[in-house]
C-alpha cells in the first residue's frame, strides 16, 4: 500500500513538472506572437514609450485602417503574388518529389547510389551559398523580376524526394507487379496504384511547402524589383524602409503576413501531427 502511494505520489508530481515546462515553453514561444499582435492595436506614441507596455492603453485599429486605404499598398495583387508562388510550388513539388521518388525506390539504373546522394547532398548545403549561382542563371534565363523566378529553383526538392522514397519502399512490390501484369504502363502504375498510397506524406510535404513558400522572405527579396510583383513577406521590407519612425504599421503589416498562415495551420493541424506522427520522422 505505502509503494502504490509512493508511486502514485511520484507520478503527480512528474505530472506537475512535465506540466510546468511545456508551461513555460510554450509562454516563450507565443510570447513574440502575443507581443507583435498586442503592438498592433498600439498608437505611434506608445509603441516607443519607455518603459515599453505590452498591452495598449487605448486599442485602436488605425493602423490597420492605414495600410487598407494606403493606395501605395495594393493588398489584393500582394496577396494574389503569394498565393500563386506558394500554389505553385506546392503542386510541382509534390508531383517531382512523388515520381523521383517512386524511381529511386522501384528502379535499378546505373548511378543510381551516386545521384541519390548528390541529391541528398543538397539538403546539407544552405542556401546562402548557391544564392549568387541561382541568381546568375536566372538572369541568362530572363527570370529575374518574375514570379516564376520564385517557382522554377524550387521546383525539385531533395528533401520530398528522400520522403516520397522512404514511404515508397514500403510499398509491397507485388501491388506494382500485379499492375504491370495487368497492361497497365509505368506511368499509370504511378498514377493509380502509387500516389493513392502516398496521401499522408503528400499532405504533409505540401503543408510544409505551403508554409515555407509562404513566409519566404530572402529570395523574394533579390529577385522581385517591383513593387507590383512583390509577395506578402516584402510588404514588411517596404514599411520598414518607408515608415521606420512608425513602427505600429510594420507591426500591423507583420500580423497581416501572419494571418493566412495561422489559419493554414488551425486547419490542418491535426493533419500535420497525425501524418508527421506516421512519417518516420521520430
Amino acid at each position: 500500500m505505502v509503494t502504490q502511494s509512493r508511486t502514485n505520489y511520484s507520478y503527480l508530481i512528474g505530472a506537475v513538472l512535465r506540466y510546468v515546462v511545456l508551461g513555460i515553453g510554450l509562454s516563450v514561444t507565443l510570447l513574440p506572437f502575443v507581443y507583435v499582435i498586442l503592438s498592433s492595436l498600439k498608437t505611434p506614441s506608445e509603441i516607443i514609450q519607455i518603459p515599453p507596455t505590452l498591452f495598449p492603453k487605448v486599442p485602436t485599429w488605425q493602423n490597420y485602417t492605414t495600410i487598407f486605404n494606403d493606395p501605395k499598398v495594393p493588398l489584393g495583387l500582394f496577396f494574389f503574388n503569394s498565393s500563386f508562388v506558394a500554389i505553385a510550388r506546392v503542386g510541382v513539388t509534390l508531383f517531382t518529389s512523388s515520381l523521383a521518388g517512386y524511381i529511386f525506390a522501384r528502379y535499378e539504373f546505373g548511378g543510381k547510389g551516386l545521384m541519390f546522394a548528390v541529391i541528398m547532398a543538397q539538403i546539407m548545403i544552405p542556401f546562402q551559398m548557391i544564392m549568387i549561382p541561382l541568381y546568375l542563371i536566372l538572369v541568362k534565363l530572363q527570370l529575374i523580376d518574375t514570379l516564376w523566378g520564385l517557382i522554377i529553383p524550387a521546383m525539385i526538392d531533395a528533401f520530398g524526394i528522400f520522403l516520397m522514397r522512404q514511404f515508397i519502399e514500403g510499398i509491397p512490390r507485388e501491388l506494382i507487379d500485379a499492375g504491370r501484369m495487368d497492361g497497365a504502363s509505368e506511368f499509370q502504375i504511378y498514377r493509380s496504384l502509387i500516389l493513392p498510397q502516398l496521401s499522408a506524406p503528400l499532405a504533409t510535404l505540401g503543408i510544409f511547402t505551403f508554409m515555407a513558400t509562404w513566409n519566404d522572405y530572402l529570395w523574394p527579396l533579390i529577385v522581385i524589383t517591383t513593387h507590383e510583383r512583390r509577395t506578402l513577406p516584402l510588404l514588411l521590407t517596404w514599411y520598414s524602409s518607408n515608415h521606420g519612425s512608425q513602427p505600429s504599421l510594420t507591426m500591423a503589416a507583420s500580423v497581416i503576413v501572419l494571418i493566412p498562415i495561422v489559419l493554414i495551420y488551425i486547419l490542418f493541424q491535426r493533419q500535420i501531427v497525425a501524418n508527421a506522427a506516421t512519417s518516420g520522422f521520430k
